[in-house]
């Protein structure tokens, strides 16, 4: 009698999505924790930044590179890996993974590929901000980080500038200004917004006010920390304020971006992008008005 061979078939990991602090580093779960733990793997968006996470929890758990730039070539071997029954974690360097970043590309291919994928809740700067900004938090749109280019921010904005819903964005501190005051531009410059700073860390900061008030304070101010920016819905009584620096020359908008606070390279680069010109042309305008 023939013997009948089966040949045992490996159960596919778990792909782990955990929160890590967005500032604090005790917004740790006890599960998470614990997860982080007993994985075999541990991809992070930056090993470095994730290493005094696990330091601090006394994690030893190997750690692999994953982020933006190496996800369409890292993001397969995760998945063999996965498929060949190991566990794996996937951490952002700060909030819930496939928030604004890679994350959610490594989800797609493990839901593709019939692997089981769960959350490690906790903390998200976008919600943290929300719930104490004063808005309403009924309905809310996550825009995250506005495209680099400027045309491509424009259409953003502008598909987005008569929802009624609250608006969340992104921003990182040296763009802050630009930011605000392309919102501004956008939305109207009587928009009720909050600019929510540092989160959870020793400088946090909720400043308040209308587009046009955070404007004029940040102008005054060096913008520091990472910042949601969230900004009221249209609720049909406003309308989207003129662009005060539309019709300029190169010389009078580098004029205009200074006085309202950038420096002259980042002057000179944005009235650049307003104009569809080099930054040479702007600086030439700039050297032959100045001579």
């Amino acid at each position: 009698m023939n013997e009948a061979i089966t040949e045992a078939r490996t159960e596919p990991g778990t792909l782990y999505l955990s929160a890590t602090p967005i500032g604090n580093l005790e917004d740790m779960t006890y599960r998470s924790v614990r997860i982080l733990g007993e994985a075999g793997l541990i991809a992070a968006e930056d090993t470095r930044h994730t290493r005094k996470l696990l330091a601090h929890y006394d994690i030893h758990t190997p750690l692999t590179s994953y982020h933006e730039h190496n996800k369409l070539t890292k993001g397969p071997e995760l998945i063999e890996y996965l498929l060949g029954g190991g566990n794996l974690v996937c951490v952002s360097d700060a909030g819930l993974p496939g928030i604004a970043d890679p994350g959610s590309h490594l989800a797609g291919l493990a839901v593709q590929a019939g692997i089981r994928v769960t959350p490690l809740p906790g903390a998200n700067a976008a919600l943290s901000a929300l719930i104490c900004s004063g808005l309403d938090t009924t309905v809310f749109t996550f825009v995250g980080f506005l495209p680099r280019t400027t045309k491509k921010r424009r259409e953003t904005l502008e598909n987005v500038k008569e929802h009624r819903e609250t608006l969340i964005f992104y921003e990182a501190p040296h763009h802050l200004r630009g930011t605000l005051e392309e919102l501004a531009a956008a939305l109207g410059g009587d928009r009720p917004a909050v600019a929510a700073r540092e989160i959870t860390k020793k400088f946090e900061e909720f400043r308040r006010g209308t587009l046009l008030e955070l404007q004029t304070y940040f102008a005054q101010q060096e913008p520091r920390g990472e910042f949601v920016l969230l900004v009221a819905g249209n609720d049909g009584s406003r309308q989207a304020a003129p662009d005060a620096l539309a019709g300029l020359g190169p010389v009078e908008l580098v004029e205009r971006l200074q006085a309202a606070g950038q420096d002259r390279k980042a002057a000179m680069r944005e009235a650049a992008q307003r104009l569809g010109i080099s930054r040479r042309d702007v600086y030439q305008a700039c050297l032959a008005a100045e001579k």
